[in-house]
């Protein structure tokens, strides 16, 4: 089969190589339950470029394939495994034989149903950041209806899954994005303001449409010059959370502001709740199935590229210049 591979770290366009290699062979993971998929659609994620260059907090040993998510056919499965053999699905790989390639494997506990509302590469593109973006909201900054929300880089894969959550969720959403385009993104995903960084002075446009009062909630997967901006248009009690750092710098948080402004600063690595809370995950995935066939969410895939443009693809969004979610689909002619 065809597969990615990344032999040394470095940017994803320089360290990814398109290579025929054996096809995948289950082993006993966690729980001796590995099955092998078929990639129908795996989407391009910031964790992706990470693995690329060596940053992400995993570190699967060289060589490996990139690809954290995928929407997938079940080939194979070992008895016991409630899933027949091409049943749709919504897996994350087991690095190192991730989503960039024909075939991937995964651990069966792993896999999740595909919402009847979504095509390949949208089921694709709603598990992490979906997830992510529910956790965050509601389970660490507990987001309420009628709060607003603040969303850094909100036209992109990350960021309009969140405004789309925060929307569902009964929140007051205001976008920031950088450029015109992405601006025009972010209005039609359903933010009510749209903040363009680029012309427009952040922290006074979120306090003029506050009235003063600022954000109650702050969805930050950028870090660097946005979390600074976030410091000072929070509200009274308001949270920041902190979700990644694409813009490749981590500031240090000044505590005696947040002591003395009364904000709190939340963290969230979704990953964990795989490990210490499986049962949470479950229960989101069948909220955002719910939401999926209501209409409420639907990811914004701006691109469906083949599988021998997904270095490309995945250096385009460590370089922050896509909207929306972009997926790599193996069948694409």
């Amino acid at each position: 089969m065809k597969a990615w591979r990344v032999h040394e770290n470095g940017e994803p366009r320089e360290v990814m190589r398109l290579e025929d290699v054996p096809d995948p062979v289950p082993a006993a993971g966690p729980d001796g339950r590995q099955v092998v998929l078929r990639v129908r659609a795996a989407g391009v994620n910031f964790p992706d470029a990470l693995l690329c260059r060596g940053e992400y907090q995993v570190s699967p040993s060289l060589p490996f394939t990139p690809g954290v998510e995928m929407c997938a056919e079940v080939v194979a499965a070992a008895e016991g495994v409630p899933y027949e053999p091409g049943t749709r699905v919504l897996a994350r790989p087991a690095l190192p034989a991730g989503a960039f390639a024909e075939l991937s494997l995964a651990d069966a506990r792993t896999l999740r149903p595909v919402p009847d509302t979504l095509d390949d590469a949208e089921a694709a593109a709603l598990h992490i950041g979906y997830q992510t973006g529910w956790f965050g909201l509601h389970r660490r900054a507990r987001l309420q209806p009628g709060e607003t929300l603040l969303v850094h880089a909100a036209a992109g894969g990350v960021g309009s899954a969140a405004v789309q959550l925060g929307k569902a969720a009964g929140a007051r959403v205001i976008g920031v994005v950088g450029g015109a385009a992405k601006a025009a993104t972010a209005a039609a995903l359903g933010c009510d303001l749209v903040v363009d960084r680029t012309r427009d002075d952040v922290v006074a446009a979120v306090k003029d449409a506050t009235g003063g009062r600022g954000a109650d909630v702050v969805y930050d997967p950028v870090g660097g010059a946005a979390y600074q901006q976030s410091t000072k248009c929070v509200a009274f009690e308001g949270r920041i959370l902190v979700v990644g750092f694409a813009s490749g710098e981590m500031p240090a948080p000044p505590l005696g502001h947040a002591l003395v402004k009364n904000y709190s600063i939340v963290g969230l690595h979704w990953g964990l709740y795989n490990t210490h809370d499986p049962a949470a995950v479950a229960a989101c995935h069948a909220e955002l199935t719910r939401l999926a066939a209501e209409g409420a969410v639907k990811p914004l895939v701006s691109e469906r590229v083949p599988l021998e443009q997904a270095a490309d693809a995945v250096q385009r969004v460590a370089d922050g210049t896509t909207t929306g979610r972009l997926v790599v689909v193996p069948d694409a002619r």
